[in-house]
């Protein structure tokens, strides 16, 4: 893995307090061929509730069917089923397309959502793997937890627990009626990712992005943690990854890398004034991350945060890294739709608006200087489109969901 700091300041004025952006690139490598690849251990959970009827669930047993037979022989897989109930659809076991394929299409609508039983019996199954390579359980559902655990801390304590043994929870929300908070709260927790499908067409882009990343994973427990010097500040984390405190510092979970990814982390730090010329170390970034690629190793990394102070009449604008500069506008651009959400749902449509507006504006101001300019131009273009949406007869369940899955999306994964 490559891993580099930059500033969106080369220097800082001196005698004079500052606050300056540091981002933390990380670039980790290809995965190796499909043949040289570690087993997968997957557990397909599938909400087969009434609501469910129809469409939704005939297009997620064809995507089910459709994931069985990109998967090898030596990959090991089991289906859950749950409404009130749960049902083992297929046990864990090595790949055996033509069984699968057939238990799947034998799954019917029935009751309510038992959606901690579903979880809880892939887990179970998770728990039968043999060997090395990525555990997972990737839950579908399109409605609320009403039977079994309900609570939600419960749940999300209970994906927790999961990821301390290895096995990772992605979520996939169906629809508009599902808990999105909740589900993406258990992805957080659980180490996995958090997809939401608006509808059918949706499922099947879902589907093979989640395999194409459980099949290239090059490194797991990925964790940047941030300890800054004396009297230097963690102001803000621009990018919205889980954050748990520790001693004289911050970490951050990132999850687990496919290969070659590319990871931004900006950090915002408030620096006090320094009355000496020079480089001037500000904080420290340890990154810890289990390379999966052979024998799984554990690594560890530490990049030293290096400020230039220098008179403040000599920094000129010329001093400005225009990437770094670029990066946060992209992230508060982020920070502003989950705000914007936040005012929709509560119905001040006017204060969204405007958060959204601006947002757009920005992005398209910094678009034409970008090399990733038609990415600025979309994503200010997805903004605007949900800004008309704002209004008490427009905005709808399926508006929200849409800017928070946008938001995160943004924020966790990004491959310039």
């Amino acid at each position: 893995m490559d891993a580099s700091v930059r500033l969106d300041h080369t220097f800082v004025a001196m005698e004079s307090a500052n606050a300056v952006h540091a981002m933390l690139e990380l670039s980790f490598p290809e995965a190796p061929g499909a043949d040289e690849r570690a087993p997968l251990h997957v557990a397909l959970v599938l909400d087969r509730s009434g609501s469910m009827a129809g469409e939704k669930l005939e297009a997620t047993k064809a995507c089910a069917a459709h994931l069985v037979r990109r998967l090898r022989p030596a990959d090991e897989l089991a289906v859950v089923a749950f409404d009130d109930e749960v049902t083992l659809v297929a046990p864990l076991a090595g790949v055996d397309a033509d069984k699968l394929t057939a238990a799947i299409d034998g799954i019917w609508p029935g009751g309510s959502t038992n959606l901690s039983g579903g979880w809880l019996k892939g887990l179970e199954e998770l728990g039968r793997a043999t060997g090395d390579g990525p555990r997972a359980v990737v839950l579908l559902t399109d409605g609320q937890a009403n039977v079994g655990v309900v609570e939600p801390e419960r749940l999300v304590a209970m994906t927790s627990g999961a990821r301390g043994t290895g096995a990772l929870t992605t979520t996939i929300g169906f629809g508009d009626s599902f808990d999105e908070e909740l589900l993406s709260d258990m992805a957080d927790a659980g180490g996995g990712n958090a997809h939401f499908a608006g509808g059918p067409e949706d499922a099947p882009a879902i589907f093979a992005e989640e395999f194409d990343g459980l099949a290239s994973t090059v490194a797991q427990n990925v964790s940047v943690e941030i300890r800054p010097g004396e009297d230097v500040e963690v102001l803000a984390v621009l990018n919205d990854h889980p954050a748990t405190p520790v001693p004289g510092g911050l970490q951050l979970a990132l999850g687990d890398a496919w290969g070659g990814d590319h990871r931004r982390i900006v950090l915002r730090l408030g620096i006090p004034a320094v009355a000496e010329l020079g480089a001037r170390k500000v904080a420290d970034v340890r990154i810890r991350w289990t390379d999966v690629t052979g024998v799984p190793t554990l690594h560890e990394r530490t990049l030293p945060v290096l400020v230039n102070v220098a008179p403040g009449e000599s920094i000129g604008p010329d001093d400005v890294d225009g990437g770094v500069v670029e990066e946060v506008i992209v992230l508060e651009a982020a920070k502003a739709e989950r705000e914007a959400r936040r005012h929709a749902d509560r119905g001040d449509y006017g204060t969204a608006h405007a958060l959204l507006s601006t947002s757009a504006e920005h992005l398209r101001g910094c678009a034409p200087m970008s090399s990733r300019a038609q990415e600025l131009l979309d994503q200010a273009e997805a903004m605007e489109a949900s800004s008309e949406l704002l209004s008490p007869t427009t905005w709808t369940a399926r508006s929200s969901k849409d800017l928070h899955y946008r938001s995160r999306k943004t924020t966790r994964r990004r491959k310039p």
